[in-house]
């Protein structure tokens, strides 16, 4: 009750700000000005109690609205429905406002690009850049930022530096603004933990066609010690901004769609030309070099020890047991590992009917506890000093029916498929995600999220333009990192997703899919008579690969329960 009147009370302090200031209503992202996915300052959070990664909210006069897209939308009606009319993007602007061509709508412009607010509203409505003053989050601890030496990343700061340099003078441009934090930490081989799940430190950077940089950054989070390997980069405030824009000389300026706000791309528009709109570093960043491949593959070893333990646990437990104490249980399985440092996303735990909530995160309102007829969905992953880790498993602790066994087995032909598809140097992740689908599709089942994200080397778990999706074009290259995690859903049900990481590889001039992730597959919920030749094989050889890596890590109860999953 105390937590439903703090978010009463915030709503009723916009709609106060709404009529003193003569508009029709306020749009609240969840993002803070840095447009990272995970951040401790969530103002969607305060207002709604919705804690996904994406959405926003609208505030009118009389209603509220919670937009999101399909991953979120059971999980935004349980934790919002009573406040907030739930909407899934793409949708149709609200038909309650009042004049839709003269409505005065607020936003914060730190807090939008002008790509978003193109993709997602109407231009008839009038938007009023305004700052609805929040309560910000105060940090309790200093988080300094760390540099990563070329054994871990595999090549230094000055040479992807000068990458840059070399587009930048290619393309005739002045300047390139570097607005996301990740693009900064990937570009400076630098990290920190300014935000909860991601090793990054919160800066962002403009970099010169001479190779010079301006880094804006909070200066106390860079010690003495630390500026020396940033001798090339000019360390300004973080509100310094308009200032250093002010004293650059030339014309032109590359900035990113996604993360350059409006109020920034102003200050820039108001002295520069802007020639693109697409930063160069994500393409660059997707495709990981050989050693940054070699560590991910090493913590994918230490994982997956993690993971196989933890699945055995779970399999032999002689105890009931509740979805909270199972996340509990698998990160301390992880910690056991002295290279691990902290989940890549909050691990989702779902057991029974929760599993149907894509991106579930258990409470004490929802925490259940299992029953020996549920099935569990269990989605989680590691930062780690070698990498960057996300697997996703459903298992079982009784004997399932057989249609829960069909959809699973429709699910695990979807994710071989991706695994063994024939990829060539023009194939995207439209054509992949076809692949995943067609079992499902094949008897009018299917899933409301992509097939797979891009991911990123000890940085963002989600990162582009690589994606498995119905909408992504994007060439799948030699180095990328993606997932491949078809599912099914049934709601108020459970829910299916069968998770790997995979990276992308060259043989014989050809590319392929080489599996990253070391996790068993539960065959308990496998009906094999549905698997052909080619994929009771696929399940054979994963499994003997995982023993082949992992067995030496594992205790002899732990190895004998492998050693059985290999038929």
């Amino acid at each position: 009750m105390v937590e439903i009147s703090k978010k009463t009370k915030v709503i009723t302090e916009v709609k106060k700000f709404i009529f003193e200031n003569n508009l029709d209503g306020y749009i609240i992202p969840k993002n803070d000005s840095y447009f990272t996915e995970y951040s401790y300052e969530n103002n969607l959070k305060k207002v709604s109690n919705f804690t996904g990664s994406a959405g926003f909210a609208i505030i009118l006069k009389k209603k509220n609205y919670l937009f999101v897209d399909g991953r979120y939308t059971l999980q935004a009606k349980k934790q919002s429905g009573k406040k907030f009319i739930i909407l899934e993007i793409p949708y149709n602007w609200p038909k309650d406002l009042p004049n839709i061509t003269k409505s005065r709508i607020g936003f914060n412009p730190r807090l939008f690009t002008d790509h978003t607010l193109a993709k997602y509203f109407n231009k008839n409505i009038n938007l009023i850049p305004i700052i609805y003053p929040f309560d910000k989050i105060k940090e309790t601890k200093l988080n300094k930022m760390f540099h990563l030496n070329k054994s871990i990343v595999g090549e230094t700061s000055l040479k992807k530096i000068k990458r840059i340099k070399n587009f930048l003078n290619l393309n005739k441009v002045n300047y390139l603004y570097v607005s996301a934090s990740e693009n900064v930490n990937w570009l400076l081989n630098i990290r920190g933990k300014d935000l909860p799940n991601s090793p990054l430190i919160n800066c962002k950077l403009i970099v010169s066609y001479t190779g010079k940089l301006y880094l804006f950054i909070d200066l106390k989070k860079i010690s003495q010690n630390k500026k020396q390997f940033l001798k090339n980069v000019k360390i300004c405030n973080e509100n310094s901004f308009f200032e250093v824009i002010n004293n650059l000389n030339k014309k032109n300026f590359v900035i990113d769609k996604n993360t350059c706000s409006i109020f920034e791309k102003q200050i820039i528009k108001s002295k520069f030309k802007i020639v693109s709109e697409i930063d160069p570093i994500y393409g660059l960043k997707s495709i990981k070099n050989n050693t940054e491949l070699e560590n991910t593959i090493k913590a994918h070893i230490e994982d997956g020890v993690a993971v196989t333990k933890f699945l055995y646990w779970f399999k032999n437990k002689d105890s009931e047991i509740t979805e909270t104490k199972i996340e509990k249980k698998l990160e301390i399985f992880r910690k056991k590992s002295k290279n691990y440092l902290y989940p890549s996303f909050d691990t989702i735990a779902g057991s029974g009917p929760n599993g149907s909530i894509i991106h579930y995160k258990s409470n004490k309102l929802t925490n259940r506890r299992l029953g020996k007829k549920d099935i569990l969905l269990i989605d989680s992953g590691g930062q780690y000093r070698w990498g960057t880790t996300d697997v996703t498993r459903t298992t079982c602790l009784g004997k399932v029916s057989n249609r829960i066994k069909n959809n699973f087995t429709r699910v695990l032909k979807g994710h071989i498929a991706v695994v063994n598809c024939n990829l060539n140097y023009k194939t995207n992740g439209y054509l992949v995600d076809k692949l995943a689908r067609k079992y499902l599709n094949k008897v009018g089942l299917d899933y409301s999220h992509g097939t797979g994200h891009g991911v990123g080397f000890f940085l963002n778990v989600h990162e582009g333009p690589q994606a498995i999706s119905k909408y992504n074009k994007v060439p799948i290259k030699k180095g990328m990192i993606l997932s491949n995690e078809p599912g099914y859903y049934l709601n108020n049900n459970y829910g299916i997703r069968i998770e790997n990481l995979i990276y992308v590889d060259e043989l014989k001039k050809k590319l392929i899919f080489k599996n990253l992730t070391l996790a068993p597959i539960d065959t308990d919920m496998i009906n094999f008579k549905m698997l052909n030749k080619k994929e009771k094989k696929y399940i054979f050889y994963y499994h003997l690969d995982i023993y082949a890596k992992i067995s030496k890590y594992l205790n002899n109860k732990e190895k004998k329960w492998l050693i059985n999953l290999i038929k």
